[in-house]
């Protein structure tokens, strides 16, 4: 899933100073699912705006709203209403979700309530670790379903660089897991140490972000 955290209210405070209506629009995808933009967080940021802006003699009227998904453009058509009479939308989805919104409302600001971090997944309740750069060519079946592309501080597809001890990353002061340790051992227990015999060349890194923003063209979908 996409991870994002929360803005400081300070700086969405900031961002919206000049408006006396906004629209509060979260989404039920991945960051419902990380607590930092579903139906719960969209009311407690609407409240932490109220307040601010009643305490400072400003009084801001907050609606709030909550779609399926901010990345598919027919979940957000029930804005449409909402924003009519507003000065701004504040999106708290992935920086998806308020550019689709910014681009079917050309003459409304947009912001974003959110930063997005990165792809991962959840280690524990409230945590939440990088797994994934969408690099846009999975190379994992190589390396005992680990991505060292994502999860290697220096992206190595040969082995660990040396900086590692006791199997923690020199990066992170031994907080981080260094992913060659876990492929070797991954390796191992599958009995396919071999695979490591022969390095890897030069990663394609066109599939990544060389040549501009990525499309995903599924044909059978589009009839």
């Amino acid at each position: 899933m996409v991870v994002a955290e929360s803005k400081p209210v300070t700086e969405i405070l900031e961002m919206i100073k000049e408006f006396k209506k906004v629209v509060v629009a979260g989404c039920k995808g991945c960051v419902t699912v990380c607590n930092s933009g579903g139906e719960k967080e969209v009311g407690i940021l609407a409240s932490e705006l109220r307040l601010a802006r009643k305490v400072a003699g400003n009084d801001l009227e907050v609606v709030e709203y909550t779609c399926e998904r901010q990345c598919d453009p027919e979940y957000i058509e029930p804005l449409d209403d909402l924003v009519k009479d507003a000065d701004a939308v504040v999106s708290i989805a992935c920086s998806v979700g308020p550019q689709y919104i910014a681009a079917r409302y050309p003459f409304l600001p947009v912001f974003p309530g959110l930063n997005t971090v990165f792809i991962g997944g959840a280690a524990e309740h409230g945590v939440w670790k990088e797994y994934c750069q969408a690099c846009g060519q999975c190379i994992i079946g190589d390396f005992g379903g680990l991505c060292p592309v994502a999860r290697c501080a220096k992206s190595l597809m040969n082995g660990p660089c040396g900086g590692s001890s006791g199997g923690k990353c020199e990066v992170g002061k031994g907080t981080i897991d260094c992913i060659w340790h876990l492929i070797y051992e991954r390796l191992k227990n599958l009995g396919q140490l071999s695979k490591l015999e022969n390095p890897w060349g030069f990663k394609n890194w066109s599939t990544s972000r060389d040549g501009g923003p990525r499309t995903m063209i599924r044909e059978e979908l589009r009839k």
